[in-house]
């Protein structure tokens, strides 16, 4: 273990930020660890909603930090993908791929839940942190970073004052369309709406999935609206957030009423999702990738969605970011040369990023494609999958646990 009392400045109090800080404090006990984020400390970030779709290895990772709440999250149990007809595939071989907890003998593949709900946690976790070790440790919420500049073997801050770190950890984030453009970027032309529905005859735990010829669109489970009398598998009313995908173009959502809107989904997604009852307001948000080519610049290094932004399709991107997170502090925690450690850690991280980099984009780029062939090869990709139960389960894998 590194005794060397680096300062590391972590700029942006996200769920990776604060993970970072977090399991650094833990793991690296000589550290001096300080997070800057623009937010004030008093505002209430319960009541931000987005939806995070977390693996299971993201999960397990925040439990370790004792930050996961548990009672704000609904399990994935079971994912269900597929396409709508025609398939051109035969009927024997359905266009569709179904992954199970139960069958890959894990409690759960995943879960979902808003954004408040977890970064509330991990702020109060990270507030307690300084108040055990103010000598240490500092929150440093309402003070906006406004320029990062690299020194020969240290990086000045510019948060008002300029401040000297020995690293700077970059996990401050935004969506396709805010962000700088960065070394590998794909503008998709996509536009992905976004917010929740209502559902009936839903089972608890399934998430699915249904590639159209528009774009992909998703149901994640979200907590139900009341307990359910049946138990995990009842038959109540439940929510599910949804992402749902379409050319920016020649939008076919854009103009569409509340009530249009669910008609059209109810011709999305296939009976076993339940019957959706109504839909709640949904938000735009442009879909492209920007992705850093290397996440280490001499002492500052970039993480989650400063270095990555991808398409929802796989539902990966915060994933990512915490696997970043825990393989940075990793590799710091055993290291005495800080230069060597982020070299390693930079080579360490390349294999799961660009492997799923690589996934997400030839998969969102194939629903822009005109080719006939398209979507006959995405539905024979499905059945293969399907067919093959030892490729199943490593798609499982890699989707909890990313590439090791």
């Amino acid at each position: 273990m590194s005794r060397t009392a680096w300062r590391i400045a972590v700029v942006g109090a996200g769920p990776v930020g604060l993970a970072t800080a977090l399991h650094a404090a833990r793991l690296m006990p000589h550290a001096h660890i300080c997070v800057f984020d623009a937010r004030p400390a008093a505002q209430d970030v319960t009541t931000d909603q987005r939806t995070l779709a977390l693996s299971l290895g993201s999960v397990q990772f925040l439990q370790r930090l004792q930050v996961w709440p548990a009672d704000a999250a609904e399990p994935i149990l079971r994912v269900h993908v597929s396409q709508t007809p025609p398939s051109l595939v035969p009927a024997f071989s359905p266009a569709a791929v179904q992954l199970q907890a139960a069958e890959l003998g894990v409690p759960l593949l995943g879960a979902v839940l808003r954004y408040g709900a977890l970064v509330a946690p991990l702020q109060q976790a990270w507030v307690a942190a300084v108040a055990a070790e103010p000598a240490r440790l500092q929150a440093r919420f309402g003070t906006a970073v406004a320029a990062i500049k690299a020194l020969p073997d240290r990086v000045e801050l510019d948060a008002g004052i300029a401040e000297v770190f020995d690293l700077a950890i970059v996990a401050e984030g935004g969506v396709f369309a805010d962000q700088a453009r960065k070394a590998v970027v794909a503008d998709y032309g996509q536009t992905a709406w976004v917010g929740s529905v209502v559902l009936a005859g839903n089972p608890r735990g399934l998430a699915v999935e249904r590639f159209t010829r528009h774009g992909p669109a998703a149901l994640l489970p979200l907590p139900p609206l009341s307990p359910e009398p049946g138990g995990a598998e009842g038959a109540g009313r439940g929510r599910a957030a949804l992402v749902w995908c379409v050319p920016s173009a020649d939008d076919p959502v854009r103009d569409l009423t509340d009530a249009q809107r669910l008609a059209v989904l109810r011709t999305i997604f296939p009976p076993l999702a339940g019957q959706l009852m109504s839909v709640g307001p949904l938000k735009p948000f442009a879909l492209g990738l920007n992705a850093e080519r290397t996440l280490v610049n001499r002492r500052c290094v970039r993480i989650g969605n400063a270095a990555q932004t991808l398409h929802p399709v796989a539902g990966q991107g915060l994933n990512l970011g915490l696997r970043d997170a825990h393989e940075l502090v990793r590799v710091l925690r055993d290291a005495d040369d800080l230069d060597t450690a982020l070299r390693r850690a930079d080579w360490a991280r390349a294999p799961d990023r660009w492997s799923l980099i690589a996934a997400t984009d030839f998969l969102a780029r194939s629903f822009t494609w005109a080719l006939p062939g398209a979507a006959a090869a995405r539905g024979l990709g499905l059945a293969a999958l399907q067919a093959l139960p030892p490729a199943r389960r490593w798609l499982a894998r890699q989707m909890m646990f990313g590439v090791r």
